[in-house]
């Protein structure tokens, strides 16, 4: 049976770059007569806010789409320091105090996610301390697995490329793990089979392809869909003020039209679809 997930955080409202990406997911699942799943990513410190969870259930059942719901992020805590604690039984992760300015200055090439962290503290002595976070020794752990593949429905099969991220960060100082290490497990204990997202994170998946073979999970297929973008070309996003499904829901909006106009490219005036992926150095 297909399983796919919707995993927003709750720091800010759904927009329609959100409701698109839940569109996909549940539209995913039920062509093949599967499950749809909810999950809240709240373990970003203070600015997960438990009514915008609430208000992300009220918005999924308004676009009239049906989700079941597991459990959310902050009761996993246990199962992300377990495998963090196995990958530091195997000598793949390090202590590391480095700030980013320190990385920006001294990265030498960019990644998917901006300056690549240069080692800096690989063999450095750091203690284990508040403020510390733990990496990736990206080379061992390539090393230890060999050539991995992994497929995406729209691009086909992809050779694992992790190292264009360098050494990433899986345990944070700010919160329990990295998105990385905290989606990859989530994924295998809710069954997830496909793995739906926006291209803004195709390139996440050569990692998480890599951890599900450190750790012994099972390798689900990923669908990286197309992202809504402005007319500036930068994708919707909170931070930017994004017109919230709340607001046009609350103003009485009919959720099962937006759905449709979704499913048939009918965007607002000054959003688009965009398909095009970053490629790193």
């Amino acid at each position: 049976m297909t399983i796919t997930r919707f995993a927003p955080s709750p720091n800010g409202p759904l927009h329609l770059g959100h409701a698109w990406s839940a569109i996909v997911g549940h539209d995913r699942a039920k062509a093949d007569d599967g499950a749809f799943l909810l999950r809240i990513e709240d373990i970003d410190g203070v600015r997960s806010r438990p009514e915008l969870a609430d208000a992300f259930r009220r918005d999924l059942e308004w676009l009239r789409l049906d989700f079941r719901e597991v459990a959310p992020q902050s009761q996993r805590i246990a199962t992300y320091r377990d495998a963090a604690d196995s990958l530091r039984a195997m000598g793949l992760l390090y202590p590391c105090r480095c700030t980013r300015t320190e990385i920006a200055a001294a990265a030498t090439r960019m990644g998917p996610d901006g300056p690549v962290y240069p080692g800096t503290c690989l063999h450095r002595p750091i203690a284990p301390a508040p403020g510390v976070v733990w990496r990736l020794d990206m080379e061992q752990a390539t090393d230890l697995c060999g050539p991995l593949t992994w497929l995406d429905e729209r691009r086909g099969e992809q050779q694992a490329r992790p190292e264009v991220f360098g050494d990433v960060v899986l345990w944070r100082k700010d919160a329990p793990a990295s998105y990385h290490l905290a989606a990859t497990l989530d994924d295998a204990a809710d069954g997830v089979t496909c793995v739906t997202r926006g291209l803004d994170l195709f390139h996440a998946s050569h990692v998480h392809r890599l951890l599900q073979a450190l750790l012994g999970l099972e390798v689900p297929v990923w669908h990286h869909h197309s992202l809504l973008v402005e007319a500036d070309g930068r994708k919707l996003a909170k931070r930017r003020d994004a017109p919230a499904l709340s607001d046009r829901r609350l103003a009485g909006e009919d959720g099962r039209a937006v759905a449709a106009e979704l499913r048939h490219g009918l965007l607002d005036t000054g959003i688009s679809f965009a398909d095009t992926l970053f490629q790193p150095a």
